[in-house]
Parts: C-alpha cells; structure tokens; sequence
C-alpha cells in the first residue's frame, strides 16, 4: 500500500504535471511545423481536422526560399548575432571582472548602474542610436547593429558575470599572481576556465537577443538583401491583409534552429552559469 501511494504520489505530483507542462510548451512549434507543411488551402479548410496533415506539401518551403530572400536574412541575421555576441562578451567580461575583483571608488554604485541601464527601454534608445548611425553614415550595414545590439547586452551580460566572477574564490587568483602571473594572465588561464558556464550563459543569452531582435533591424538595416529573418519575415510574407501563414511558419522554424541548437549543446551551462550569476550578484 505504502508503495502504491508513493507511485500515485509522483504521478500525480509529478509526472502529470510535467506532461501538461510539457504539452503546454511545445504545442506551438507543433502548430508551426504542421501548418508549414500544409497547402494553403488547407489551413483555411474548416472541414480538415487543424490538428493534423492531410495533403503534405513542401511549397511553403519552396517559396521561401525561391520568392524570397531568405538565405540573406539568413546570412545577415548570423553576421550580425556572431559578431556583437562576440563584441559584448569581450566587453562583459572586462567589466565583470573589475567590477568583482578590483576595488575602487563607486564600483558598487557602478555595477547597479549598468544593471539599471539594462532595464532602459528600446523605444527610448532608438532616436538617439539613429542620430549617431546617420552620423557615420552606417545606415544597412552590418556594422550598424553590429554596434548598437551591445548597448543592450553589455549591460545585463557584465552584471552575470559580475556575480559568478564573485563565486570564484580569490584565493586561486592570488596563488598564480604569487607565482608571477599578472592580473590579466590570472584572469585568462585561472579565472576564465572556472567561469566559463557564466560566459557560455552571458554568450547564449547575447546571441538569443541578437538573432531574435526586430526594432533596432527594421530601423537600421531593413532594405534591399540586407534585411534579417524577424525584418525579412514580416515585410515580405504579410502584404496588406494577405498572411502568407505556410511560409511564415516555415520561416519561424528554421530561424529558431539555431538558437535551439545553442541551448541544447550548452543549456546544463546556461543553467548553472544564471543561477550562480542570480545567487552572488
């Protein structure tokens, strides 16, 4: 009897739970997938069962990529995540660093402005950010996000690493400096390797708000070949009052392959790295 109300106990408690939970979550990218697979006609057929495929197409596909450019967007879209990841992590990390080894006057005022800076919304940045691209006449090229996505990731990204830098005790950075290693050799071959489920979480996080932006790309790289996929999917598959639901769908999925191929090699560091960063920050 014991037994059996342990096993009830985590089937209800647990395991049904996380099965609704389960179904809840993924029940989008299942739409996404069968209604990209569906002829037109279909979607809007209300005598078909919606949940399944009757007529398996690959025409949305198809169209995606022959009546539009999307292996552009594709291609913009990774340049420009790859790159201002790559620009806000170096920054984050020098920042993190001082602000959690390094003692001076205002650091603590400091790490709580850059996390406030972080909380600044896009809508108040923007006019700003146009002022300075137009200046350096940067309008639809890569450098022109290149540069503005790291005013929004430096900023929470320092404050993460600020926090697991914390976690790491000072102690194993004193004994390599001891041993003749400087500041910045210690903070490479001692404090980096330990941190580095911080930086993969700070990296994962960058390059997810990178790849998904869509108000900075629409304003500052949204013409011709040079739109990305969130641009690129909204201006060329939505005319007026015309969806085109089956290639907006396939859009959606292939432009979330490769954040979901990042979270599934790193999620364990990610995890850890934003926990340690929440608990000591």
């Amino acid at each position: 009897m014991v037994g059996s109300a342990t096993v009830l106990r985590r089937l209800f408690g647990i395991y049904l739970p996380l099965l609704l939970f389960l179904v809840f979550l993924m029940f989008p990218f299942y739409w996404m997938v069968i209604v990209s697979f569906k002829p037109t006609n279909d979607v809007f057929d209300l005598a078909l069962n919606p949940f399944w495929i009757r007529n398996f197409t690959i025409e949305n596909y198809a169209y995606l990529f022959e009546k539009t450019a999307f292996p552009e967007w594709f291609k913009n879209t990774m340049i420009v995540a790859i790159a201002s990841t790559s620009v806000s992590l170096f920054c984050s990390i020098l920042i993190g660093y001082a602000l959690a080894r390094l003692r001076f006057r205002g650091s603590n005022f400091l790490g709580v402005a850059i996390f406030l800076a972080y909380l600044v919304p896009d809508t108040l940045l923007f006019l700003p950010l146009a002022q300075v691209i137009a200046t350096f006449d940067l309008y639809n090229t890569y450098w022109a996000l290149i540069f503005t996505y790291p005013t929004r990731l430096i900023p929470f990204a320092s404050w993460l690493l600020m926090g697991y830098f914390r976690t790491i005790p000072r102690e194993i950075e004193e004994c390599a400096m001891i041993d003749g290693c400087g500041r910045i050799t210690s903070m490479v071959r001692i404090v980096l390797p330990l941190a580095l489920p911080g930086v993969l979480s700070a990296g994962i996080f960058s390059f997810t708000l990178s790849w998904n932006e869509f108000l900075y790309a629409l304003i500052f790289m949204s013409s011709g070949s040079m739109k990305t996929i969130p641009v690129g999917t909204v201006s060329d598959l939505i005319k007026a009052d015309t969806l085109f639901w089956g290639s907006l769908m396939a859009s959606a999925i292939l432009g979330s392959v490769p954040v979901a191929i990042v979270y599934s090699f790193f999620v364990d560091h990610y995890v850890s790295g934003l926990t340690a960063g929440a608990v000591k920050g």
